[in-house]
C-alpha cells in the first residue's frame, strides 16, 4: 500500500477497540483496528482531529456502532481514497462496497463479479489488504462453505460486525482475546 505524503490520522474508540482513521487530500484513506495485520507505518502521518474527511466519518461510525439501519444501508457520506492499492485491489474494494449490510459474499463470487473466476486467491489477498475496514466491508466476505474466514482485524471482530449487521443469527458476547471492552462513544 502506498499512502499520500499528506496523509493525516486520528484515533477513535469503538466497542471493538481503537480505530485509527486516516485521510489524504482526496478522501478517507484508512480505517485500521489497533492490532490488525498489515498496518501501515503511521509514524510520518500528522495527527489531525479536525480533518474534514475524518470529522465527516465520525457521525456515520457512531450510527454504525449503534446498529442504525439507515447508516448500515446508506452509502458512506465521505469520499474514499483507494489510490494506494493496485488496479486489481481497487477493483476488489469497489466490489466489496456493493455488498449490502446484512449480507455476505464469497471470495469466489467477487472473482466472478470481476469476470476473473480463477482469481479467488488474488481476491482473498486484496480483501486482506483492504485499508478501509468497516466502510469497505471486507468483513462481509466468507468462505465458499459460508464459514468465517480470515479478517485482518481478527475473526472475533468479524463475527461481531456481522452480528451487528444481522448477517449472523446469534448475538455474541463482546470480548477480545485478552479482555472485555465496553462501548465508548466516538468523539465528534
Amino acid at each position: 500500500m502506498r499512502f499520500h505524503p499528506q496523509t493525516v490520522c486520528h484515533p477513535c474508540e469503538t466497542p471493538l477497540g481503537t480505530l485509527t482513521l486516516s485521510a489524504s487530500p482526496l478522501g478517507l484513506s484508512g480505517v485500521f483496528f489497533e492490532d490488525q495485520r498489515h498496518l501501515p507505518d503511521m509514524q510520518t502521518w500528522t495527527a489531525d482531529a479536525h480533518n474534514p474527511f475524518i470529522q465527516s466519518a465520525l457521525p456515520w461510525l457512531q450510527a454504525y456502532w449503534a446498529g442504525d439501519a439507515q447508516a448500515l444501508n446508506d452509502p458512506f457520506p465521505v469520499p474514499l481514497d483507494l489510490a494506494g492499492g493496485t488496479d486489481f485491489q481497487q477493483s476488489v474494494w469497489r466490489a466489496l462496497l456493493r455488498i449490502p449490510a446484512g449480507q455476505t459474499q464469497t471470495y469466489g463470487h467477487i472473482a466472478e463479479v470481476l469476470r476473473n473466476p480463477k482469481a479467488v486467491r488474488a481476491v482473498g489477498a486484496a480483501v486482506g489488504r483492504n485499508p478501509i475496514s468497516l466502510i469497505v466491508p471486507c468483513h462481509r466476505i466468507v468462505g465458499s462453505d459460508g464459514q468465517l474466514t480470515g479478517y485482518a482485524g481478527g475473526l472475533w471482530r468479524k463475527a461481531h460486525l456481522l452480528t451487528l449487521e444481522k448477517a449472523l443469527p446469534l448475538p455474541l458476547p463482546l470480548h477480545t482475546p485478552a479482555n472485555s471492552m465496553q462501548a465508548q462513544p466516538l468523539p465528534l
